[in-house]
């Protein structure tokens, strides 16, 4: 997928955030080292690089975190609203598979 192409995607998923301010959504984020993190929150502002959610924790708190429009369009970051998700992946599975096959062979 050329830059172009990724930056018009970056684009498309800052406009659709735009229009969920305000509302509550999940969020599944993978932290790394098969650490998968879940928390449901409400939207809070959504910034040119990045989006703030204020998640609910225990006893009735809250904590603020951010994540980048780039984590959702790579998957790290899937964001769904009543069990629906935003956004689809935006790399196909075949090109998916075809991409990891080149890394294996150029190991």
């Amino acid at each position: 997928m050329d830059l172009a192409k990724q930056a018009k995607i970056v684009d498309s998923i800052h406009d659709t955030l735009h229009d969920f301010v305000g509302q509550r959504l999940k969020v599944r984020a993978n932290m790394g080292r098969s650490k998968i993190v879940e928390n449901e929150g409400v939207l809070t502002q959504v910034h040119p690089q990045l989006f703030i959610m204020e998640v609910d924790r225990k006893r009735g708190r809250t904590a603020r975190q951010s994540y980048q429009y780039v984590d959702v369009l790579t998957g790290m970051v899937e964001l769904s609203q009543d069990g629906e998700p935003l956004f689809e992946p935006f790399i196909p599975e075949a090109e998916e598979e075809a991409a990891s096959e080149a890394e294996k062979v150029l190991s």
